[in-house]
């Protein structure tokens, strides 16, 4: 009968949990793809990789909300089976509180496994994927970034401007600055189309002037028709991967290396060195120690059922519960910040969800035990 208890107290809050992250997680991955339209709108990706990269990174939102979830979901199904009086069902059952916040706490480990595991391997090979489709991305939409008397620079290493768009589809007075370290080189057209030849991109110009400067020769010549290709020149968007997209076994490694030598390494993606020492530990802390704190916080919502519903404690003991969990999360985000900053600080980090759970934990058996 205990378990039957149980396994539907856990379904309830496992549906719950899925439910809010789903939905608090469209929202924010609604607001964030808004945020990215400028991949369209400036660098000029297409809708199809503007899509795929908004997509690929929703695993990076479900890992960023579900320590806040995972508080919500403990928090509102504990007070609605008290609401329910589903809680006495417990306790008629044989059930003790310490049990009870001990199967709480058994499930905040779980989630704990699973926010290691998307942290960990599913969200940084998500977002290296991302990072790719727009890598590999062409500059489908360059056609929509030329507007009339403004300077283009959505490709590096290239400079366009357009005096006029015409009716017809064609352009008038277009400058174009492929200039380079070592080479300059300028050219001017009386007239330009854009032509699209399977992935090719081409801009075919037409009565205008080449200007060549390479050293300190300068040659230039004159043209009826020439084709320029735009298929050579990247997005400006930034493709060399992040930190946070980088897999944890790299940074492992790097970190490591940085231990026993402060000389650069080159890896694949990215250069190990001493600079971003700091970063690649905060960001392997928050992948594999930061989802402690969900086992604190799910203790501290088990302050909930100590005090009965018939007291007159009982909803100032529910706002401190929630004030305490809120504070619990907004430590947890700031301790990181810190928390490579020196040795003291960094030890500081890592006995905090130690601490905090013995604290509390200790604190509960007590106070249940006196009840």
């Amino acid at each position: 009968m205990k378990k039957l208890i149980f396994r539907k107290f856990i379904k309830d809050t496992l549906l719950f949990f899925l439910l809010v992250s789903l939905t608090l997680g469209i929202i924010v991955w609604t607001l964030q793809a808004v945020n990215y339209l400028d991949f369209i709108t400036e660098d000029g990706h297409s809708l199809k990789t503007y899509f795929q990269f908004t997509i690929y990174n929703f695993p990076k939102i479900i890992h960023r909300l579900v320590p806040f979830v995972f508080f919500v979901s403990i928090f509102i199904v504990i007070l609605n089976y008290d609401h329910n009086n589903e809680l006495l069902i417990f306790w008629s059952n044989g059930v003790s509180k310490i049990s009870f916040a001990n199967n709480v706490i058994i499930f905040s480990i779980l989630l704990l496994t699973f926010q290691i595991l998307i942290g960990s391997y599913v969200s940084p090979l998500s977002q290296f994927k991302a990072r790719g489709f727009l890598k590999n991305s062409n500059i489908d939409y360059f056609s929509i970034l030329i507007k009339e008397g403004k300077f283009i620079n959505a490709v590096d290493g290239l400079t366009i401007f357009i005096d006029k768009k015409n009716l017809d589809g064609t352009y008038s007075n277009i400058f174009i600055d492929d200039s380079s370290k070592n080479n300059t080189r300028m050219i001017y057209a009386n007239n330009g189309v854009l032509i699209s030849n399977n992935k090719q991109k081409i801009f075919r110009l037409f009565n205008g002037k080449v200007i060549n400067k390479e050293k300190e020769k300068i040659n230039n010549f004159q043209f009826e028709q020439i084709d320029f290709s735009l298929s050579e020149f990247a997005s400006s968007t930034i493709l060399v991967p992040k930190i946070q997209e980088v897999s944890s076994k790299d940074l492992f490694e790097c970190s490591l290396k940085l231990i026993k030598n402060n000389k650069p390494i080159k890896f694949q993606y990215f250069n190990c060195n001493k600079e971003i020492r700091d970063t690649i530990n905060q960001e392997l802390l928050k992948r594999f120690y930061k989802p402690l704190f969900l086992p604190v916080i799910a203790i501290t919502c088990c302050f909930l059922i100590i005090i009965p519903r018939n007291s007159i404690r009982y909803f100032k003991n529910r706002k401190k519960i929630f004030i305490l969990s809120f504070l619990l999360l907004i430590i947890s985000e700031t301790s990181l910040r810190y928390a490579t900053k020196s040795d003291i600080s960094l030890t500081i980090f890592l006995s905090i969800p130690w601490l905090l759970f013995l604290f509390a934990y200790i604190n509960f058996y007590r106070k249940v035990k006196n009840v």
